[in-house]
């Protein structure tokens, strides 16, 4: 892209503002009809300094300011008969340096440059009053502005959490297992909604060498199942009812048998079961709550 002189830069911003004269204006028309990239930074100007013509309608002045303006440039009233100056004498021609007219030339240049950069640099403090302004009227009044300019209006999507409702509490089972009259060997606690259990050691004791083992006996099932070795801690908790329905799980039969230790290796129970029982619901499933 051209690289312009300063001139050029202000020859632009003052013809986008209309304060050219008839010649200069001609000059910078000649010169956007030869050059595109001049005619692109007079377009730049004129974006530029448009938001003022924007902020400002449009206004019939009343008829008495047409009478001042009459009355300044002599409208008002007939004018009077023109009347020429007596002729002076004729004035000897004088001579005139050179180097004065390029220094009286140099002096009109930089009188013009001035000007004009005094006239750019106060639209561009306009323009950034202008965009304060419209700043400001944008954020507490938009409705003043126009309605190109006003801005549109946001919307804000609040998302509103609602606390978690707490899941009822599930149905609880237990079963006492323990031999034909005699004292809880173990208690078993089965949850209806997870179908997890737990066993908890009361009154068995342990055989060296041997390992405690649970079985699920039904007669839905051909034979029994395991439910793992019973561990050596108070408490035992595993989660493999969870393969069964919940009408095995509920009517089943809980027994514990001695195996070696480990548990059987093959599945199948290697001794009569020493501790039986059948579970019981303790906690009822809770109710659904009517909606209001």
């Amino acid at each position: 892209m051209t690289e312009y002189s300063e001139d050029h830069i202000a020859l632009a911003a003052e013809y986008a503002l209309g304060t050219l004269d008839a010649d200069e204006r001609a000059q910078v028309e000649t010169m956007m009809s030869a050059d595109k990239d001049f005619t692109a930074m007079v377009e730049a100007w004129q974006y530029r300094l448009g938001v003022l013509n924007q902020m400002v309608g449009s206004v019939e002045p009343r008829p008495e300011v047409w009478d001042r303006i009459k009355a300044a440039v002599g409208l008002a009233e007939p004018q009077a008969p023109l009347v020429l100056p007596d002729a002076s004498p004729p004035v000897a021609p004088q001579f005139i340096e050179p180097s004065s007219v390029e220094e009286n030339a140099n002096v009109i240049r930089l009188a013009k440059q001035a000007r004009r950069w005094r006239n750019v640099a106060t639209a561009v403090t306009a323009i950034a009053a202008v965009l304060v302004a419209m700043i400001a009227v944008g954020a507490y009044q938009p409705d003043l502005l126009p309605d190109g300019l006003r801005p549109k209006p946001r919307t804000q999507v609040v998302e509103v959490k609602t606390p978690s409702t707490p899941a009822p509490p599930s149905a609880q089972y237990v079963a006492v297992l323990q031999s034909q009259g005699g004292a809880p060997a173990f208690i078993l606690t089965v949850d209806g909604a997870t179908k997890n259990f737990t066993v908890r050691k009361v009154g068995a004791s342990g055989e060296p060498g041997k390992s405690f083992e649970l079985w699920l006996i039904s007669d839905r099932l051909p034979k029994p199942r395991s439910l793992g070795v019973i561990g050596g801690s108070d408490f035992t908790a595993r989660p493999v009812l969870s393969a069964y329905d919940a009408d095995v799980i509920n009517s089943a039969t809980y027994a514990v048998t001695v195996e070696q230790a480990g548990g059987s290796p093959d599945g199948n129970p290697h001794s009569a079961p020493v501790f039986t029982g059948k579970l019981i619901e303790t906690v009822p499933p809770a109710s659904p709550v009517p909606a209001r």
